[in-house]
């Protein structure tokens, strides 16, 4: 079993690293949240006391946090940044959802510095983190990643490799773009056919048997009641935050316009949500986007 040094214990982080402890390793937990800490280390990780205490000893560093800036100065920081404390040869694994620019500014770093990374970024919601169930979309050497891949299969199913470093990020903000079209246009569907009187659960099982069926549909349908253990039957609590949504949205867009890839799509998602989460529900799961229509066709 591998030394794993794992900073961020978010909703995706602290079910990842307790499946990481329950598998065998031994992790050494850092994060802000006091709460969170106590959490993994009922779970039998141990504690740091800094985010420097928690790699001293890695062979794998794992880190899961909410954006460029966050991840950029965990690691690089001429004051703070972990990177030397971090041993040399240690292989660095950046699960967090950035730019695929600052994915490749911290591999030079990390790479620049003696040790290896590579970007690792998640599919599968709070739901696949807990459930040890992710897909990981994995961005840089080759060696590096199979060299992982035994860490990353211990909290998912699937691990890809999409290419260089920065690649992981560029097919999860794709796939993330997709999902939210998707979502947006299942929910716009579900509405408009209860406004006619119909059955959401019928309508959901009809389209599931035709050509509209999708992941949204199959697994986390946003229609309130059709489907047990899915945020839209917990009041949209819990899942992948609306915030979090548009924030990989941005991603996308930013990345579209500096490819000038034709998105209008995505550019139509992103104003939906963005929208959603100025009316109050940032902080809801982003299925909530049926709310949304819900209020608008009033």
């Amino acid at each position: 079993m591998a030394r794993i040094g794992f900073i961020g214990l978010g909703n995706m982080g602290g079910p990842m690293a307790t499946n990481l402890v329950k598998a065998g390793h031994d992790v050494t937990v850092f994060d802000l949240s006091e709460a969170a800490l106590a959490t993994l280390k009922e779970a039998g990780a141990q504690v740091a006391a800094t985010a420097a205490d928690a790699v001293k000893d890695a062979e794998f560093v794992v880190s899961m946090l909410p954006a460029d800036k966050h991840v950029l100065g965990l690691y690089l920081d001429s004051e703070q940044g972990i990177l030397p404390a971090i041993p040399e040869g240690a292989l660095v694994i950046d699960s967090s959802t950035i730019s695929a620019e600052a994915a490749r500014e911290l591999a030079q770093g990390v790479i620049g510095q003696g040790r290896r990374f590579i970007d690792a970024p998640v599919s599968g919601g709070v739901g696949g983190a807990k459930a040890g169930t992710l897909t990981f979309i994995c961005g840089g050497d080759n060696a590096d990643i199979e060299e992982a891949r035994p860490v990353l299969e211990d909290m998912g199913k699937a691990v890809f490799s999409a290419g260089g470093h920065g690649a992981g990020q560029v097919a999860k903000i794709c796939n993330n773009m997709l999902l939210a079209v998707l979502m947006a246009g299942t929910s716009e569907a579900l509405q408009l056919g209860r406004k006619h009187g119909l059955d959401a659960k019928v309508l959901s099982e009809i389209m599931l048997q035709s050509s509209g069926r999708n992941w949204t549909l199959e697994v986390y349908n946003p229609c309130p009641g059709v489907m047990e253990g899915v945020p839209s039957s917990n009041g949209y609590n819990g899942g992948f935050l609306v915030d979090l949504m548009r924030k990989d949205l941005n991603l996308a867009l930013k990345a579209a316009a500096g490819s000038e890839s034709f998105t209008p799509m995505g550019e139509k998602a992103a104003e939906l949500f963005d929208a959603h989460s100025e009316n109050g529900a940032g902080s809801k799961d982003f299925s909530s986007i049926f709310d949304f229509f819900e209020q608008q066709g009033k």
